[in-house]
């Protein structure tokens, strides 16, 4: 037999469980916030732009043919950015830490479809040095090109600079918090349906009629210890009554 909820059993359900439901939202978005504001460490982005235009050595008059040429080459020039004999020069000259392969995680190269301008992205912990590592890369790939590729048509348009107060790119705070916050919600209604189910006990006729469709011919009323005192009194006050009258009689 299928069983239905109504949208009030539901309702219903939430409300019971409320409190459960509540402590889980605000123990998420509690976590969430530690975690964001204490554990995890903020990270700063850095940007340079350079543009890949035609050979300096062949004038000043641009040519369309050599625009679009320029433009394709420039999935070449991001794979060479990004190579081990660029980054390891880079490695070297900062005195990083890293290998060439973890400095490459730290950046990603991006350009416009049609667009003759790279942007060099470099992340890191230290606002700073994500910021030389940028002009370093650039800078030193721009140097090693025409050695590469017979080529000399690379010219920096904006350098990376560091801001005055650096802003971190992660983690974020309040996009954590929220997402906390709908995990938490989720969480919490998914297990009040689920203790909802698991309890197969029977707490009222309905869920008699209901469950077993049987109907129910009596209710035993539940009786409470105040119920209980008051009946033994009252049979105390009984019991003297007759005693008294029993006494008068006799």
């Amino acid at each position: 037999m299928e069983e239905t909820i109504s949208l009030k059993e539901i309702f219903d359900i939430i409300k019971k469980r409320i409190l459960l439901i509540i402590l889980l939202i605000v123990g998420a978005a509690g976590i969430s916030a530690v975690v964001s504001f204490f554990v995890l460490t903020p990270s700063y982005q850095s940007s340079t732009q350079f543009i890949v235009n035609q050979d300096t050595n062949e004038g000043n008059q641009f040519d369309y043919n050599q625009i679009r040429t320029n433009v394709e080459i420039i999935n070449t020039y991001n794979d060479i950015i990004k190579s081990n004999r660029i980054l390891e020069q880079v490695v070297d000259e900062l005195n990083l830490n890293l290998t060439a392969g973890a400095l490459g995680e730290k950046m990603t190269v991006s350009s416009s479809d049609g667009s003759q301008v790279v942007t060099l992205t470099v992340e890191d912990y230290n606002p700073a040095l994500a910021v030389d590592i940028a002009n370093t890369t650039v800078e030193t790939f721009r140097e090693d090109l025409p050695v590469l590729m017979n080529v000399n048509n690379v010219s920096i348009l904006t350098p990376a600079e560091l801001a005055a107060n650096p802003t971190p790119v992660s983690p974020k705070p309040v996009l954590n918090i929220a997402i906390a916050i709908v995990l938490g919600a989720m969480v919490g209604v998914g297990l009040a349906f689920l203790l909802e189910y698991l309890d197969n006990t029977y707490k009222n006729e309905q869920d008699i009629e209901e469950r077993l469709q049987l109907p129910v011919l009596g209710v035993v009323s539940h009786i409470t210890d105040e119920d209980v005192a008051k009946t033994n009194a009252r049979t105390v006050r009984e019991r003297r009554a007759v005693h008294g009258t029993q006494k008068k009689t006799s």
